[in-house]
């Protein structure tokens, strides 16, 4: 723990914002793991109450979706109690893709935070490094070329310092946002899977 204070210390004010800034990353990626984490479960589910809708049970197969967790689930719930209701058409049509955005506008939220720190942490590293070499360079012009080379590297590694933390910070923020980014689109096609298979089940019958 003393090192970590200690590279807090020497990178700057700037490493210390990209420590904060890893600190919210990793909050974020644990709670869109939370939240994304049964986005695309449900399948078998699905498939029984669309049976029994098929067969006629229109309460069996409300009950069936009706305790799942995965937005298809609830966008499914939804359409099948509006058509018991009698809603049909472009009014019900229009309904489901009201609620199927509402759906991935909820499961997208925070990723664009998360993105952004995946984006400027890198130029903040950058600006960190250009910061501590012109430091350096600075001292350097004041010894009058007497200063100790191995304190101008000391320098310089201190200023390459905020560079790797930027490059930390985002690597992790930019794969989870890609695999989170991944996660919502499967699920907002099981969605959209789910209402259209429920939709020429009810116009077969």
């Amino acid at each position: 723990m003393t090192a970590v204070w200690e590279m807090l210390g020497t990178g700057g004010p700037v490493i210390t914002v990209l420590a904060l800034m890893s600190i919210l990353s990793l909050t974020l990626i644990g709670v869109k793991l939370a939240q994304l984490w049964r986005v695309r479960s449900g399948e078998d589910m699905r498939a029984m109450a669309l049976k029994y809708w098929q067969e006629g049970d229109r309460h069996a197969a409300i009950t069936a979706v009706s305790d799942g967790r995965s937005p298809a689930d609830r966008v499914m719930a939804y359409a099948m109690q509006a058509l018991s209701d009698g809603l049909q058409g472009p009014r019900l049509e229009g309904e489901l893709m009201r609620r199927g955005n509402e759906e991935v506008a909820r499961m997208n939220s925070l990723i664009r935070l998360l993105e952004l720190i995946a984006m400027v942490s890198p130029l903040l590293g950058l600006l960190g490094t250009v910061l501590g070499m012109i430091q350096s360079f600075q001292e350097l012009e004041l010894a009058q070329g007497a200063a100790n080379a191995s304190v101008l590297a000391g320098g310089i590694w201190q200023a390459l310092l905020t560079t790797a933390a930027g490059l930390l910070v985002a690597i992790p923020a930019a794969i989870a946002a890609g695999l989170f980014a991944a996660r919502i689109d499967g699920a907002a096609q099981h969605i959209e899977s789910a209402v259209g298979r429920l939709l020429l089940v009810n116009e077969s019958r």
